[in-house]
């Protein structure tokens, strides 16, 4: 009986094992076709659901952007945009004219100093004129009492207010900003000061402006504090040129664009040296490296096993 046991125990053994091997796990296929109707339809419609309502988050937050009310500025042909183009400095001094006669009595240029025009817009003898017009306090003396000096070529352009709570005081509010490197400080640069210089026009109908603003499509809100600073024949430039509206504008802008970065024609100049030298340079470099490294890279290494 023991014997009789121990053959049917491993029989029913073996026979486990293989129906183990025999048997496959059933696996589980799920998609979109497969699925009952109702639930193919419930699944349709939370998706055009969710979709519409991302659609229309995103409709709503461009919708409330003030940003897409501006009237973005053109692209003017600047004679210096180009790569090799240098700043018009005849331009430049026009420019400083018209920041000085029209500009300066609402907006500091702190950054600037009289001794920056040498060699650009002016000589050094009427920087020195330009810079003596002015009166600088300065001290103490030897008594310890401040006293007035004329101007001098390391003295900075003069601010119109003495602080900003002046400025806000005589502008109804506004702060004049800074125009040092107001062309880099605003989206468009030169372009956005031309266009918010030449844009002042009526009101559309239907639009309000607040008594002592001004419209201007360009400027955010299309409301600005500050007048129409230039029309045609505001000044009479130094050397004769018809100062029409665009003229100014363009002038005062290719100066506003050489005070936000001096550097222009240097760097233009350094970059088409930088240029001309990798001509020359690196075909010579190319050269040598295939020279040095032919030997290297054409020989063949073959292992000869001992004998």
């Amino acid at each position: 009986m023991a014997a009789l046991r121990a053959v049917v125990t491993a029989g029913s053994g073996r026979t486990l094992l293989n129906a183990a091997k025999c048997s496959h796990t059933r696996k589980a296929h799920m998609s979109f076709a497969s699925l009952p109707k109702g639930k193919k339809v419930a699944l349709t419609t939370l998706g055009v659901l969710t979709t519409g309502g991302v659609g229309l988050a995103l409709a709503l937050q461009q919708s409330v952007k003030a940003s897409d009310l501006e009237l973005h500025p053109p692209n003017y042909p600047w004679t210096h945009n180009g790569l090799v183009s240098s700043l018009d400095h005849a331009s430049i001094r026009r420019g400083y004219q018209v920041y000085k006669q029209v500009c300066s009595a609402c907006h500091s240029m702190e950054y600037l100093a009289f001794r920056n025009l040498v060699g650009v817009s002016h000589t050094e003898p009427e920087a020195k004129v330009l810079a003596e017009e002015i009166e600088v306090v300065d001290g103490p003396d030897d008594t310890g009492e401040m006293f007035t000096r004329p101007g001098k070529l390391s003295d900075y352009f003069p601010k119109p207010y003495n602080n900003p709570e002046a400025a806000r005081a005589a502008n109804n509010g506004a702060l004049p900003p800074d125009l040092s490197y107001i062309v880099n400080a605003r989206h468009g640069g030169e372009d956005y000061v031309f266009s918010l210089l030449t844009g002042y026009c009526e009101p559309p109908a239907g639009v309000d402006v607040r008594e002592g603003l001004y419209y201007n499509p360009y400027f955010p809100g299309q409301a600005i504090g500050m007048a129409p600073p230039i029309y045609n024949e505001v000044l009479e430039y130094d050397d004769g040129t018809p100062a029409t509206m665009s003229q100014v504008a363009k002038d005062v802008c290719t100066f506003l664009r050489w005070a936000a970065e001096p550097e222009h024609d240097q760097r233009k100049r350094m970059g088409l040296k930088l240029l001309m030298g990798s001509a020359i340079l690196i075909p010579l470099v190319y050269y040598m490296k295939r020279h040095r490294w032919s030997v290297l890279k054409s020989r063949k290494i073959a292992y000869r096993p001992p004998k």
